[in-house]
């Protein structure tokens, strides 16, 4: 076993001085590790049209990442090509989502070494505030928002590529600025789309919504409860899954299974947090392990977070956070075994 630690950060201010802190930790954590992997995962990607898209639907991310680029004295172009999500390649990696009317519970899989291990409080002058894990720094994998709009990313397919952004950097705009599910269906349908990706949606309504979204086009659907995985199931989109399906509809299946019983946000964290459990994975190697188990209540704000497997459960607050009655912690830590 092997211990993984997320560290916990808080940014306030503008969007350029998000992006001066930011660039702190790229020179001093294990993100500077992660450069040359993401060169070589951006070395495509157009810059300048994605400058261009960027001024239109979020000038505040166009400013943090051009405090990015003056902290680690790059130029702007070279930092919206690592950091942006425009047009770049990703390996595959498996996600699953549960909600009912009263949480959204979540496993993310994919492999330590491209995970930030970054959970982020952020408080704008000019957006929402929210709570979510980083990736690539500005983007999310999933995260909750002070309106209490829960967004998370599924992983479908990458073949069926076009000029877009990855769905790290659709998460956090969403979380920025939407604060209903309608809004969120509203903007990913104005956001070009570079890979097939399914996001999962609830809100302080207790709904849930899945967009599926591939480059071409988008489908949405309701459900309450609802479960995501890494597939599509709509007939419109369902010819862009990849070949091989069955684990996840199999984390569906099972998911399914347990919907005759009643479970509690820390009950269904227990579910999906066993080390032994059909929904929690240990190849890290081949980009499919479990990091990171959160459950986040929309109604009250509250999380409810562990990392790897079998972890106590840290509980938090966005609420808190925002009124100042929460103390941050520096980290949470847990234990991966990566020897599958």
């Amino acid at each position: 076993m092997e211990e993984l630690t997320i560290r916990i950060v808080e940014l306030q201010g503008s969007s350029f001085e998000w992006g001066l802190k930011q660039s702190e930790e790229i020179k001093s954590t294990q993100l500077l590790k992660q450069l040359s992997l993401l060169e070589n995962l951006s070395s495509n990607s157009n810059a300048k049209k994605a400058k261009e898209i960027l001024k239109v639907i979020s000038p505040n991310l166009l400013e943090e990442l051009r405090g990015l680029a003056e902290g680690v004295d790059m130029e702007l172009d070279t930092i919206i090509r690592l950091y942006s999500g425009y047009d770049v390649s990703f390996p595959s990696m498996g996600c699953t989502a549960f909600v009912n009317d009263d949480y959204y519970v979540r496993n993310y899989d994919f492999s330590p070494e491209l995970y930030d291990a970054r959970l982020v409080f952020s408080n704008p002058i000019d957006g929402y505030a929210s709570v979510g894990f980083s990736q690539q720094v500005i983007g999310r994998l999933d995260g909750m928002n002070e309106k209490g709009l829960v967004v998370g990313l599924h992983f479908v397919n990458n073949h069926d590529k076009e000029e877009g952004f990855i769905a790290t950097t659709i998460v956090r705009l969403l979380l920025d600025q939407c604060g209903c599910i309608k809004e969120a269906i509203d903007l990913i349908s104005t956001i070009p789309h570079g890979f097939c990706y399914n996001y999962s949606i609830t809100d302080q309504s207790g709904r849930g919504a899945v967009v599926e979204a591939s480059p071409q086009k988008q489908f949405v659907s309701f459900g309450n409860p609802l479960i995501c995985t890494n597939h599509f199931d709509s007939e419109a989109l369902r010819e862009k899954n990849r070949k091989e399906i069955q684990g996840s509809v199999k984390r569906k299946e099972y998911i399914n299974s347990l919907l005759t019983k009643e479970l509690s946000p820390i009950s269904v964290y227990r579910h999906f947090n066993d080390g032994n459990s059909p929904l929690f994975f240990k190849y890290y190697k081949e980009y499919f392990g479990t990091l990171h188990t959160v459950v986040y209540s929309p109604k009250d704000l509250s999380i409810i977070i562990g990392v790897g497997e079998n972890s106590e459960p840290m509980m938090l607050s966005l609420r808190g956070y925002l009124d100042g009655t929460l103390s941050l912690p520096k980290v949470i830590k847990g234990r991966i075994n990566q020897t599958v």
